[in-house]
Protein backbone atom coordinates (compact mmCIF):
# COMPACT_ATOMS: atom_id res chain seq x y z
CA UNK A 1 0.00 0.00 0.00
CA UNK A 2 1.48 3.48 -0.84
CA UNK A 3 2.16 5.33 2.35
CA UNK A 4 0.19 8.39 0.95
CA UNK A 5 -2.93 6.20 1.57
CA UNK A 6 -3.05 5.65 4.70
CA UNK A 7 -4.73 9.10 4.76
CA UNK A 8 -7.35 7.69 3.55
CA UNK A 9 -7.78 5.09 6.27
CA UNK A 10 -11.41 6.30 8.21
CA UNK A 11 -9.83 7.51 11.78
CA UNK A 12 -6.36 7.93 10.71
CA UNK A 13 -6.71 11.34 10.14
CA UNK A 14 -8.20 12.21 13.59
CA UNK A 15 -5.53 10.03 15.30
CA UNK A 16 -2.39 12.01 13.29
CA UNK A 17 -3.86 15.43 14.00
CA UNK A 18 -4.69 14.57 18.03
CA UNK A 19 -0.72 13.18 17.98
CA UNK A 20 0.36 16.41 16.31
CA UNK A 21 -1.68 18.70 18.51
CA UNK A 22 -0.15 16.72 21.65
CA UNK A 23 3.25 16.96 20.13
CA UNK A 24 2.62 20.85 20.04
CA UNK A 25 1.75 21.69 22.99
CA UNK A 26 4.87 19.22 24.60
CA UNK A 27 6.95 21.00 22.46
CA UNK A 28 5.87 24.68 23.36
CA UNK A 29 5.69 23.92 27.45
CA UNK A 30 9.11 22.41 26.56
CA UNK A 31 10.31 25.71 25.14
CA UNK A 32 8.81 27.86 26.99
CA UNK A 33 10.71 26.23 29.78
CA UNK A 34 13.99 26.07 28.65
CA UNK A 35 13.38 30.33 27.54
CA UNK A 36 12.54 31.00 31.13
CA UNK A 37 15.43 29.00 32.44
CA UNK A 38 17.89 30.88 30.27
CA UNK A 39 16.31 34.72 30.96
CA UNK A 40 16.56 34.02 34.59
CA UNK A 41 20.05 32.77 33.83
CA UNK A 42 20.94 35.28 32.22
CA UNK A 43 19.03 38.24 34.39
CA UNK A 44 21.87 38.09 36.93
CA UNK A 45 24.69 37.41 34.23
CA UNK A 46 26.86 39.90 32.20
CA UNK A 47 25.05 41.21 28.94
CA UNK A 48 24.90 39.02 25.83
CA UNK A 49 26.47 39.59 23.05
CA UNK A 50 23.84 39.84 19.66
CA UNK A 51 24.32 36.65 18.68
CA UNK A 52 23.15 35.32 22.19
CA UNK A 53 20.48 37.95 22.63
CA UNK A 54 19.40 36.05 19.44
CA UNK A 55 19.43 32.62 20.43
CA UNK A 56 17.39 33.20 23.71
CA UNK A 57 14.95 35.34 21.10
CA UNK A 58 14.98 32.37 19.26
CA UNK A 59 14.17 30.34 21.94
CA UNK A 60 11.19 32.22 22.92
CA UNK A 61 10.08 32.38 19.67
CA UNK A 62 10.03 28.65 18.31
CA UNK A 63 7.16 27.71 20.27
CA UNK A 64 5.21 29.41 16.88
CA UNK A 65 7.25 27.94 14.96
CA UNK A 66 6.05 24.32 16.16
CA UNK A 67 2.98 25.09 16.09
CA UNK A 68 3.36 25.71 12.26
CA UNK A 69 5.43 23.00 11.94
CA UNK A 70 2.82 20.58 13.93
CA UNK A 71 -0.19 21.89 11.45
CA UNK A 72 2.36 21.10 8.76
CA UNK A 73 3.22 17.60 10.42
CA UNK A 74 -0.22 16.95 9.79
CA UNK A 75 -0.19 16.96 6.02
CA UNK A 76 2.84 15.23 5.67
CA UNK A 77 4.58 12.75 7.73
CA UNK A 78 7.75 14.08 7.37
CA UNK A 79 7.48 17.76 8.64
CA UNK A 80 7.01 16.82 11.78
CA UNK A 81 10.61 15.28 12.50
CA UNK A 82 12.23 18.24 11.13
CA UNK A 83 10.60 20.37 13.28
CA UNK A 84 11.48 18.52 16.44
CA UNK A 85 15.12 18.15 14.64
CA UNK A 86 15.22 21.55 14.24
CA UNK A 87 13.93 22.62 17.86
CA UNK A 88 16.49 20.21 19.44
CA UNK A 89 19.23 22.23 17.59
CA UNK A 90 17.85 25.09 18.80
CA UNK A 91 17.68 24.21 22.68
CA UNK A 92 21.09 23.20 21.73
CA UNK A 93 22.79 26.88 20.61
CA UNK A 94 20.69 28.37 23.69
CA UNK A 95 21.97 25.97 26.57
CA UNK A 96 25.08 26.67 25.20
CA UNK A 97 24.69 30.80 25.14
CA UNK A 98 23.93 30.27 28.51
CA UNK A 99 27.30 28.14 29.30
CA UNK A 100 28.94 31.17 27.73
CA UNK A 101 27.13 33.67 29.71
CA UNK A 102 27.52 31.64 32.87
CA UNK A 103 31.08 31.32 32.13
CA UNK A 104 31.62 34.87 31.85
CA UNK A 105 29.51 35.93 35.08
CA UNK A 106 31.93 33.49 36.75
CA UNK A 107 35.18 35.20 36.32
CA UNK A 108 33.28 39.01 36.22
CA UNK A 109 32.10 37.39 40.21
CA UNK A 110 36.05 36.84 40.97
CA UNK A 111 37.28 40.57 38.97
CA UNK A 112 34.41 42.58 40.16
CA UNK A 113 31.07 41.52 42.40
CA UNK A 114 29.18 44.40 41.31
CA UNK A 115 29.46 43.38 37.62
CA UNK A 116 28.12 39.94 37.89
CA UNK A 117 24.93 41.58 38.98
CA UNK A 118 24.74 44.15 36.03
CA UNK A 119 22.02 44.14 33.01
CA UNK A 120 22.04 46.42 30.25
CA UNK A 121 24.22 48.92 30.43
CA UNK A 122 22.19 51.53 27.80
CA UNK A 123 19.61 51.33 30.54
CA UNK A 124 20.95 50.56 34.47
CA UNK A 125 20.74 51.90 37.14
CA UNK A 126 23.53 51.57 39.68
CA UNK A 127 22.11 51.46 43.10
CA UNK A 128 25.18 49.91 44.24
CA UNK A 129 25.09 50.11 48.43
CA UNK A 130 22.63 53.13 48.00
CA UNK A 131 19.28 53.36 49.38
CA UNK A 132 16.57 55.36 47.66
CA UNK A 133 13.36 56.46 48.96
CA UNK A 134 9.98 55.17 47.46
CA UNK A 135 9.26 58.33 45.40
CA UNK A 136 13.21 57.89 43.77
CA UNK A 137 12.80 54.27 42.86
CA UNK A 138 9.74 54.66 40.94
CA UNK A 139 11.43 58.00 39.19
CA UNK A 140 14.42 56.15 38.49
CA UNK A 141 11.95 53.42 37.17
CA UNK A 142 10.94 56.29 34.92
CA UNK A 143 13.78 57.20 33.55
CA UNK A 144 14.88 53.63 32.29
CA UNK A 145 11.65 53.73 30.58
CA UNK A 146 12.53 57.15 29.04
CA UNK A 147 16.14 56.20 27.93
CA UNK A 148 15.11 52.58 26.74
CA UNK A 149 12.31 54.40 24.67
CA UNK A 150 15.14 57.16 23.93
CA UNK A 151 12.92 59.81 24.64
CA UNK A 152 15.11 62.48 24.98
CA UNK A 153 12.98 65.10 26.74
CA UNK A 154 11.26 62.81 28.85
CA UNK A 155 14.95 61.93 29.59
CA UNK A 156 16.72 65.35 30.13
CA UNK A 157 13.64 66.19 32.71
CA UNK A 158 13.73 63.31 34.69
CA UNK A 159 17.36 63.77 35.27
CA UNK A 160 16.89 66.80 36.80
CA UNK A 161 13.68 65.98 38.41
CA UNK A 162 15.52 62.71 40.43
CA UNK A 163 18.36 65.21 40.96
CA UNK A 164 16.32 67.14 42.79
CA UNK A 165 14.53 64.34 44.74
CA UNK A 166 18.24 62.72 45.71
CA UNK A 167 19.51 66.53 46.81
CA UNK A 168 21.85 66.62 44.11
CA UNK A 169 24.30 69.61 43.67
CA UNK A 170 25.78 69.06 40.55
CA UNK A 171 25.06 67.09 37.43
CA UNK A 172 27.48 65.13 35.03
CA UNK A 173 27.01 64.08 31.67
CA UNK A 174 30.44 61.98 30.36
CA UNK A 175 30.54 60.43 27.51
CA UNK A 176 33.11 57.96 27.16
CA UNK A 177 34.35 55.73 24.18
CA UNK A 178 31.29 53.22 24.52
CA UNK A 179 28.44 55.08 26.57
CA UNK A 180 27.30 58.20 28.15
CA UNK A 181 27.47 57.95 32.15
CA UNK A 182 25.30 60.21 34.22
CA UNK A 183 26.82 60.66 37.76
CA UNK A 184 25.09 63.54 40.03
CA UNK A 185 27.35 65.04 43.19
CA UNK A 186 25.80 64.22 46.60
CA UNK A 187 26.92 65.38 50.04
CA UNK A 188 30.11 66.48 47.88
CA UNK A 189 30.68 62.96 46.52
CA UNK A 190 30.06 61.84 43.06
CA UNK A 191 27.95 59.13 42.07
CA UNK A 192 27.18 57.46 39.31
CA UNK A 193 23.11 57.33 38.64
CA UNK A 194 22.77 55.51 35.15
CA UNK A 195 24.32 55.44 31.25
CA UNK A 196 23.04 55.14 28.03
CA UNK A 197 24.45 54.44 24.37
CA UNK A 198 26.45 57.00 22.59
CA UNK A 199 24.16 57.15 19.92
CA UNK A 200 21.43 59.42 22.02
CA UNK A 201 23.81 61.94 23.61
CA UNK A 202 24.11 64.57 20.58
CA UNK A 203 20.00 64.48 20.75
CA UNK A 204 20.50 65.12 24.84
CA UNK A 205 23.49 67.93 24.23
CA UNK A 206 21.04 69.68 22.02
CA UNK A 207 18.11 69.51 23.62
CA UNK A 208 20.34 70.79 26.69
CA UNK A 209 21.51 73.18 24.52
CA UNK A 210 17.82 74.67 23.80
CA UNK A 211 16.91 74.52 27.09
CA UNK A 212 19.97 76.61 28.48
CA UNK A 213 19.81 79.23 25.26
CA UNK A 214 22.92 77.75 23.52
CA UNK A 215 24.08 77.60 19.93
CA UNK A 216 22.93 73.73 19.45
CA UNK A 217 25.55 74.04 16.07
CA UNK A 218 28.66 74.87 17.99
CA UNK A 219 30.66 71.98 19.47
CA UNK A 220 34.12 72.83 19.13
CA UNK A 221 33.81 75.44 21.80
CA UNK A 222 32.99 75.31 25.54
CA UNK A 223 29.82 77.29 26.26
CA UNK A 224 27.82 78.39 29.70
CA UNK A 225 24.64 78.98 30.19
CA UNK A 226 21.43 79.23 32.54
CA UNK A 227 17.89 77.87 32.75
CA UNK A 228 14.95 77.76 34.83
CA UNK A 229 13.07 74.42 34.62
CA UNK A 230 9.77 73.20 36.32
CA UNK A 231 9.95 69.40 37.12
CA UNK A 232 6.46 67.41 37.01
CA UNK A 233 5.87 67.35 40.14
CA UNK A 234 6.04 71.51 40.03
CA UNK A 235 9.05 71.95 41.48
CA UNK A 236 10.87 75.15 39.95
CA UNK A 237 14.67 75.21 40.06
CA UNK A 238 17.42 76.85 38.23
CA UNK A 239 20.07 75.08 36.54
CA UNK A 240 24.07 76.69 35.39
CA UNK A 241 24.77 75.10 32.47
CA UNK A 242 28.72 73.83 30.99
CA UNK A 243 29.53 72.35 27.97
CA UNK A 244 32.59 71.19 27.71
CA UNK A 245 33.68 69.64 23.95
CA UNK A 246 36.03 66.14 24.73
CA UNK A 247 37.64 63.53 22.69
CA UNK A 248 34.50 61.88 22.81
CA UNK A 249 31.60 64.01 22.29
CA UNK A 250 30.48 67.24 25.03
CA UNK A 251 30.51 66.68 28.65
CA UNK A 252 27.75 68.49 30.61
CA UNK A 253 27.80 69.80 34.01
CA UNK A 254 24.48 71.26 35.40
CA UNK A 255 24.50 73.31 38.68
CA UNK A 256 21.32 72.79 40.40
CA UNK A 257 19.23 75.54 42.84
CA UNK A 258 16.18 74.64 43.99
CA UNK A 259 14.02 77.46 44.26
CA UNK A 260 11.66 76.20 46.72
CA UNK A 261 14.61 75.61 49.15
CA UNK A 262 14.30 78.24 52.03
CA UNK A 263 17.63 79.85 52.98
CA UNK A 264 19.09 78.39 56.13
CA UNK A 265 19.32 79.97 59.32
CA UNK A 266 23.39 80.23 60.58
CA UNK A 267 22.50 77.36 63.13
CA UNK A 268 21.31 75.13 60.22
CA UNK A 269 24.44 76.07 58.51
CA UNK A 270 26.29 74.34 61.19
CA UNK A 271 27.37 77.67 62.59
CA UNK A 272 27.85 77.26 66.13
CA UNK A 273 29.46 78.28 69.52
CA UNK A 274 31.94 81.55 69.25
CA UNK A 275 31.73 81.39 65.57
CA UNK A 276 28.05 81.96 65.29
CA UNK A 277 28.52 85.02 68.34
CA UNK A 278 31.29 86.09 65.87
CA UNK A 279 29.63 85.93 62.83
CA UNK A 280 26.45 87.35 64.70
CA UNK A 281 28.65 90.66 66.07
CA UNK A 282 29.77 91.72 62.76
CA UNK A 283 26.50 91.69 61.19
CA UNK A 284 25.35 94.66 63.69
CA UNK A 285 28.40 96.80 62.54
CA UNK A 286 27.84 99.23 60.08
CA UNK A 287 30.57 99.42 58.12
CA UNK A 288 33.54 96.35 57.27
CA UNK A 289 34.41 93.87 54.84
CA UNK A 290 33.07 90.57 55.70
CA UNK A 291 34.71 87.78 53.64
CA UNK A 292 33.97 84.03 53.37
CA UNK A 293 36.45 81.70 51.76
CA UNK A 294 37.15 78.19 50.51
CA UNK A 295 37.51 75.89 47.60
CA UNK A 296 34.12 75.95 44.78
CA UNK A 297 31.21 74.10 46.22
CA UNK A 298 32.00 74.59 49.81
CA UNK A 299 28.99 77.33 50.61
CA UNK A 300 30.26 80.56 50.64
CA UNK A 301 27.55 81.74 48.68
CA UNK A 302 24.68 80.08 51.22
CA UNK A 303 26.51 81.74 53.98
CA UNK A 304 26.16 85.26 52.59
CA UNK A 305 22.70 84.70 52.07
CA UNK A 306 21.96 83.74 55.28
CA UNK A 307 23.71 86.75 56.33
CA UNK A 308 21.94 89.19 54.05
CA UNK A 309 18.29 87.49 55.05
CA UNK A 310 19.06 88.08 58.78
CA UNK A 311 19.88 92.28 57.54
CA UNK A 312 17.50 91.88 54.90
CA UNK A 313 14.59 94.74 56.47
CA UNK A 314 12.65 97.64 55.26
CA UNK A 315 14.79 100.12 56.23
CA UNK A 316 17.96 98.96 54.39
CA UNK A 317 18.66 98.97 51.17
CA UNK A 318 20.94 95.98 49.99
CA UNK A 319 22.55 95.43 46.38
CA UNK A 320 24.13 92.74 44.97
CA UNK A 321 26.74 92.11 42.02
CA UNK A 322 26.46 88.60 41.41
CA UNK A 323 27.66 86.15 38.27
CA UNK A 324 25.32 84.19 38.19
CA UNK A 325 22.20 85.58 40.61
CA UNK A 326 21.56 81.90 42.44
CA UNK A 327 19.04 82.56 44.85
CA UNK A 328 16.44 85.74 44.14
CA UNK A 329 15.47 87.50 47.63
CA UNK A 330 12.69 89.62 47.73
CA UNK A 331 13.99 92.67 49.23
CA UNK A 332 17.28 92.36 47.51
CA UNK A 333 18.42 94.36 44.63
CA UNK A 334 20.16 91.68 42.24
CA UNK A 335 22.30 92.71 39.42
CA UNK A 336 24.28 89.98 37.12
CA UNK A 337 27.43 90.40 35.41
CA UNK A 338 27.72 90.37 32.22
CA UNK A 339 31.48 90.17 31.00
CA UNK A 340 30.99 90.19 27.38
CA UNK A 341 29.78 93.91 27.27
CA UNK A 342 32.43 94.92 30.11
CA UNK A 343 29.95 94.89 32.83
CA UNK A 344 32.18 93.30 35.60
CA UNK A 345 32.30 92.62 39.64
CA UNK A 346 34.48 96.14 39.48
CA UNK A 347 32.24 98.33 37.00
CA UNK A 348 29.13 97.07 38.97
CA UNK A 349 30.02 97.88 42.83
CA UNK A 350 30.89 101.29 41.62
CA UNK A 351 27.63 101.43 40.30
CA UNK A 352 26.25 99.99 43.43
CA UNK A 353 27.30 103.09 45.22
CA UNK A 354 26.05 105.96 43.39
CA UNK A 355 22.49 103.72 44.61
CA UNK A 356 22.70 104.50 48.06
CA UNK A 357 23.18 101.45 49.66
CA UNK A 358 23.41 100.18 53.28
CA UNK A 359 24.91 97.06 52.28
CA UNK A 360 26.50 95.39 49.41
CA UNK A 361 27.47 92.00 48.01
CA UNK A 362 30.03 90.92 45.58
CA UNK A 363 29.75 87.97 44.30
CA UNK A 364 33.51 86.87 44.03
CA UNK A 365 36.97 89.25 44.47
CA UNK A 366 39.32 88.09 41.38
CA UNK A 367 41.41 91.04 41.09
CA UNK A 368 42.82 94.12 42.92
CA UNK A 369 40.11 96.63 41.46
CA UNK A 370 37.25 94.30 42.88
CA UNK A 371 39.15 94.16 46.26
CA UNK A 372 40.45 97.95 45.82
CA UNK A 373 36.28 99.37 45.45
CA UNK A 374 35.27 96.95 48.15
CA UNK A 375 37.87 98.37 50.66
CA UNK A 376 36.91 102.01 49.43
CA UNK A 377 33.42 101.39 49.92
CA UNK A 378 33.67 99.80 53.66
CA UNK A 379 35.91 102.78 54.87
CA UNK A 380 33.54 105.15 53.31
CA UNK A 381 30.61 103.21 55.50
CA UNK A 382 29.38 100.42 53.81
CA UNK A 383 28.82 97.00 55.19
CA UNK A 384 30.36 94.73 52.70
CA UNK A 385 30.17 90.69 51.63
CA UNK A 386 32.18 88.95 49.22
CA UNK A 387 33.83 85.33 48.78
CA UNK A 388 37.38 84.70 47.73
CA UNK A 389 39.38 81.50 46.80
CA UNK A 390 41.90 80.92 49.82
CA UNK A 391 42.62 78.10 51.79
CA UNK A 392 42.12 79.41 55.64
CA UNK A 393 41.20 82.71 57.36
CA UNK A 394 44.54 83.75 57.79
CA UNK A 395 45.77 83.30 54.02
CA UNK A 396 43.12 85.16 53.11
CA UNK A 397 44.76 88.55 54.09
CA UNK A 398 48.23 87.64 52.82
CA UNK A 399 46.02 86.98 49.33
CA UNK A 400 44.62 90.20 49.76
CA UNK A 401 48.10 92.05 50.23
CA UNK A 402 49.32 90.14 47.28
CA UNK A 403 46.40 92.07 45.13
CA UNK A 404 48.52 94.97 45.67
CA UNK A 405 46.27 96.62 48.88
CA UNK A 406 48.61 98.06 51.94
CA UNK A 407 48.74 96.56 54.99
CA UNK A 408 47.28 99.74 56.40
CA UNK A 409 44.25 99.13 54.47
CA UNK A 410 43.59 95.77 54.99
CA UNK A 411 43.77 96.41 58.90
CA UNK A 412 41.14 99.10 59.15
CA UNK A 413 38.89 97.86 56.74
CA UNK A 414 38.25 94.12 56.66
CA UNK A 415 36.45 92.78 59.91
CA UNK A 416 35.76 89.30 59.55
CA UNK A 417 36.89 85.84 57.44
CA UNK A 418 35.08 82.91 57.57
CA UNK A 419 36.93 80.34 56.31
CA UNK A 420 34.57 76.96 55.80
CA UNK A 421 34.62 73.85 54.59
CA UNK A 422 31.76 71.06 53.80
CA UNK A 423 31.11 67.73 55.40
CA UNK A 424 29.38 64.89 55.35
CA UNK A 425 26.96 64.04 57.87
CA UNK A 426 26.58 60.74 60.06
CA UNK A 427 22.95 58.59 60.95
CA UNK A 428 23.94 58.24 64.40
CA UNK A 429 21.72 54.93 63.82
CA UNK A 430 23.61 53.15 61.73
CA UNK A 431 26.96 54.13 63.43
CA UNK A 432 29.11 53.13 66.52
CA UNK A 433 31.36 55.21 69.31
CA UNK A 434 34.56 54.55 69.13
CA UNK A 435 37.66 55.50 71.11
CA UNK A 436 41.09 56.62 69.62
CA UNK A 437 44.37 54.97 69.67
CA UNK A 438 48.29 55.32 69.39
CA UNK A 439 49.21 58.04 66.88
CA UNK A 440 46.08 59.46 65.95
CA UNK A 441 45.12 59.67 69.70
CA UNK A 442 47.71 61.65 70.46
CA UNK A 443 47.39 64.32 67.40
CA UNK A 444 43.96 64.89 67.95
CA UNK A 445 44.20 65.45 71.51
CA UNK A 446 46.77 67.86 70.74
CA UNK A 447 44.31 69.90 68.43
CA UNK A 448 41.86 69.35 71.64
CA UNK A 449 44.18 71.01 73.66
CA UNK A 450 44.55 74.23 71.98
CA UNK A 451 40.42 74.67 71.70
CA UNK A 452 40.28 77.60 73.48
CA UNK A 453 38.68 77.35 77.02
CA UNK A 454 35.64 80.04 75.85
CA UNK A 455 34.89 77.77 72.83
CA UNK A 456 34.89 74.38 75.00
CA UNK A 457 32.39 76.41 77.77
CA UNK A 458 29.77 75.98 74.88
CA UNK A 459 29.08 72.38 74.85
CA UNK A 460 29.34 71.20 78.64
CA UNK A 461 28.05 67.61 77.27
CA UNK A 462 30.73 66.84 75.60
CA UNK A 463 33.87 65.31 77.41
CA UNK A 464 37.15 66.95 75.62
CA UNK A 465 39.96 64.55 77.91
CA UNK A 466 38.29 61.42 76.67
CA UNK A 467 36.66 62.29 73.24
CA UNK A 468 34.84 59.34 71.86
CA UNK A 469 33.77 59.42 67.74
CA UNK A 470 31.39 57.91 65.50
CA UNK A 471 32.34 55.88 62.74
CA UNK A 472 30.06 53.61 60.23
CA UNK A 473 29.25 50.16 60.68
CA UNK A 474 30.67 47.59 58.53
CA UNK A 475 27.50 47.68 56.54
CA UNK A 476 27.07 50.74 56.18
CA UNK A 477 29.60 52.35 54.77
CA UNK A 478 27.96 54.45 52.28
CA UNK A 479 24.87 54.83 53.54
CA UNK A 480 25.38 56.07 57.01
CA UNK A 481 26.42 59.93 55.29
CA UNK A 482 23.29 61.78 54.20
CA UNK A 483 23.28 65.31 54.00
CA UNK A 484 26.34 68.01 54.96
CA UNK A 485 27.33 70.46 57.73
CA UNK A 486 29.42 73.51 57.51
CA UNK A 487 33.15 73.13 59.32
CA UNK A 488 34.03 76.84 60.16
CA UNK A 489 37.03 78.73 60.98
CA UNK A 490 36.13 82.43 61.84
CA UNK A 491 38.69 85.09 62.33
CA UNK A 492 37.75 88.22 64.16
CA UNK A 493 40.27 91.30 63.31
CA UNK A 494 41.02 92.31 67.02
CA UNK A 495 43.80 95.16 67.78
CA UNK A 496 46.66 92.25 68.08
CA UNK A 497 46.24 90.88 64.90
CA UNK A 498 46.04 94.33 63.24
CA UNK A 499 49.00 95.24 64.69
CA UNK A 500 50.69 91.92 63.46
CA UNK A 501 49.41 92.64 59.75
CA UNK A 502 50.91 96.02 60.03
CA UNK A 503 53.95 94.46 61.39
CA UNK A 504 53.94 92.75 58.00
CA UNK A 505 54.04 89.38 60.03
CA UNK A 506 53.93 86.06 57.71
CA UNK A 507 51.17 83.37 57.48
CA UNK A 508 52.66 81.04 60.67
CA UNK A 509 52.86 84.39 62.40
CA UNK A 510 49.54 85.50 61.86
CA UNK A 511 47.90 81.90 62.48
CA UNK A 512 49.75 81.75 65.67
CA UNK A 513 48.10 85.46 67.02
CA UNK A 514 44.73 84.44 65.72
CA UNK A 515 44.51 81.61 67.69
CA UNK A 516 45.95 82.96 70.73
CA UNK A 517 42.60 85.90 70.40
CA UNK A 518 40.91 82.51 70.54
CA UNK A 519 40.16 81.66 66.61
CA UNK A 520 39.00 78.04 66.15
CA UNK A 521 40.64 76.36 63.30
CA UNK A 522 39.04 74.12 60.55
CA UNK A 523 40.57 71.10 62.57
CA UNK A 524 39.28 71.76 65.78
CA UNK A 525 36.04 72.89 64.70
CA UNK A 526 35.72 70.10 62.87
CA UNK A 527 36.70 67.65 65.70
CA UNK A 528 33.63 69.29 68.04
CA UNK A 529 31.31 68.68 65.26
CA UNK A 530 32.52 65.01 64.89
CA UNK A 531 32.54 64.45 68.94
CA UNK A 532 28.86 65.63 68.91
CA UNK A 533 28.13 62.91 66.42
CA UNK A 534 27.52 65.37 63.71
CA UNK A 535 30.45 63.91 61.43
CA UNK A 536 33.21 61.57 61.21
CA UNK A 537 36.88 61.72 62.05
CA UNK A 538 37.74 60.82 58.39
CA UNK A 539 35.34 63.27 56.84
CA UNK A 540 37.41 66.17 58.94
CA UNK A 541 40.85 65.45 58.02
CA UNK A 542 39.43 65.17 54.23
CA UNK A 543 38.96 68.89 54.21
CA UNK A 544 40.63 70.71 56.96
CA UNK A 545 44.25 71.48 56.54
CA UNK A 546 45.50 69.97 59.01
CA UNK A 547 49.08 68.36 58.87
Amino acid sequence: MNPQDSFNIPGLEAKQIKIAEAQKQQEIADNKAVADAVQKTLQSQPVLDSEQEELVNMSKGSAATAGVSSNVGSNGGGASTQTSQTQTSVQSQVQAATTVAGSQAGTATQSDPQTATQSDPATQVKAEEFTYTKEAQDKIAELEKAIKASNVPQTVLLVMSLALDLKTSDIHMEPEEDRVRIRYRIDGMLRQITEYKNNMHPAVVSRVKIMSDLKIDETRIPQDGRTSVQTQDGREMDLRVSTLPTVNGEKIVMRLQDKSKAIPTLEALGILGNAQKAITRSLTKPNGVILTSGPTGSGKTTTLYASLNILNKEGVNILTIEDPVEIQLDGLNQAQVKADIGFDFAKGLRAALRQDPDIIMVGEIRDHETIDVAIEAALTGHLVFSTIHTNSAVETITRIANMGIPQYLIASAVDTIIAQRLVRRVNPEKCERYQLEGKTLETVKAAIAQIPDSEKANYPDLDFDNPTFLKPLPQFTQTAYKGRVGVYEVLTMTGQLKDAILKGANVLELQKVAQSEGMVTLEQYGLILAMKGLTTLDEVYRVSNAE
